[in-house]
């Protein structure tokens, strides 16, 4: 099932159980091999506008560990959800950038006081639905990415540290989500057709700008070309995304052509959100820095030693690696240079580097150098 060399027999193994299918069939495969599986459901918000999904999923955990006769402890952390996750998540917005809260709930929460939890419970481990994998080398827990790469989910994990993964097991890592399909559907359980959640687990279905402007003050301004020129309005910097193309309201301009336009830029002490249209130079950046970085296991030797490291990146999730060279500048920070340009690099999203299957950890981007820097600058 997975390969992490741990014994499961008898262990008391602190499941968390999200009422899905995924975290529902690691139930199954931990019970196949022995251990005694208690489930944890946790309420990381609460609302009550109805978007929020959070009594459904509980009544599925609730009927999953009937089914499976094993004992559900539910516990809420919307407290520490607050403070950790989602007051980061706001003041990322307040400052122009766009925050990916689920890298920080997985080593806040989930694998933070959720583990300190399930110690409580007599927790010999703890185990999640996630797709990724786990190695002992050399004595140390390396994380890796999962066998089904469409599903892979090692990106969201990568500030996770290895002592909290030496104690996790992930029951999917060698799975393909069909096959756990499968499972669910031999087992009869309800949930085995459930839709995946996707998105934000705060925000569920709801539009994402009636939830942010309830939160932060709207401030429309203008939007232009890196030349100047206007060619609308934005209803605030906080709903656009570097490389979003729709939702701008400005197609079919007489004066410009038929190509679509793209935000390129956000221009914060002017409150302008800068647009390019096609395949424009300022879409693409060819490196970028990145702080707060967070290496799973020990920074990698060619960067202690103040050298250059050869390896693989992702700036987003599902996107395929990206072949770059990495070196660390005297503050600390990180400077990655692509080996081709990237779109739409987006500061406070993360780049999370790889070797080859391995996951070595990531760090927060602060800006992107576009391949045409001067054109900002004269514009």
């Amino acid at each position: 099932m997975h390969d992490s060399g741990h014994n499961l027999k008898e262990k008391r193994v602190i499941l968390g159980l999200s009422g899905g299918v995924d975290s529902a069939v690691a139930a199954i495969l931990l019970q196949s091999e022995g251990a005694d599986v208690h489930a944890l459901h946790m309420t990381n918000w609460e609302d009550d506008d109805g978007y929020c999904t959070a009594a459904d999923d509980l009544q599925d955990a609730r009927i999953i560990c009937e089914q499976l006769g094993i004992p559900l402890h539910h516990v809420n952390f919307a407290r520490e959800y607050r403070a950790q996750v989602f007051d980061n998540f706001l003041e990322e917005y307040r400052a122009g950038r766009t925050p990916n809260p689920d890298v920080l709930c997985n080593r806040e929460i989930k694998f933070g006081v959720f583990r300190d939890y399930a110690k409580r419970l007599g927790g010999d481990f703890i185990a999640t639905g996630h797709y990724a994998r786990t190695r002992q080398v050399n004595g140390e827990t390396i994380l890796q990415k999962a066998k089904d790469l469409t599903k892979d989910q090692s990106y969201f994990l990568h500030a996770v540290s290895a002592d909290a993964l030496a104690e996790t097991i992930f029951p999917l890592g060698e799975m393909l989500k069909g096959d756990v399909r499968a499972i669910a559907r031999d087992h009869a359980l309800e949930v085995h057709n459930k839709k995946d959640s996707t998105g934000i687990c705060f925000i569920g279905e709801r539009p994402f700008r009636e939830f942010l402007s309830t939160y932060l003050p709207v401030n429309p301004g203008p939007i232009r070309t890196p030349e100047g020129k206007m060619v609308g309005e934005h209803d605030g910097l906080m709903y656009y995304t570097l490389g979003q193309r729709q939702g701008l309201g400005i197609g079919g301009r007489q004066d410009s052509g038929d190509e679509p336009w793209f935000v390129a830029a956000k221009d914060l002490g002017s409150n302008t959100l800068i647009v390019v249209q096609g395949d424009h130079p300022l879409r693409y950046s060819i490196s970028l820095q990145a702080s707060q970085v967070s290496w799973i296991n020990d920074e990698p030797r060619e960067l202690v030693d103040g050298g250059t490291m050869r390896c693989a990146a992702k700036i987003r999730y599902r996107q395929p690696d990206q072949g770059c060279s990495v070196t660390v500048d005297g503050d600390g920070r990180l400077a990655v240079s692509f080996d081709e340009p990237q779109a739409a690099v987006a500061p406070g999203q993360f780049a999370v580097f790889y070797a080859g299957e391995r996951c070595l950890g990531g760090a927060v981007i602060d800006s992107a150098t576009s391949a045409s820097e001067a054109l900002l600058k004269t514009g």
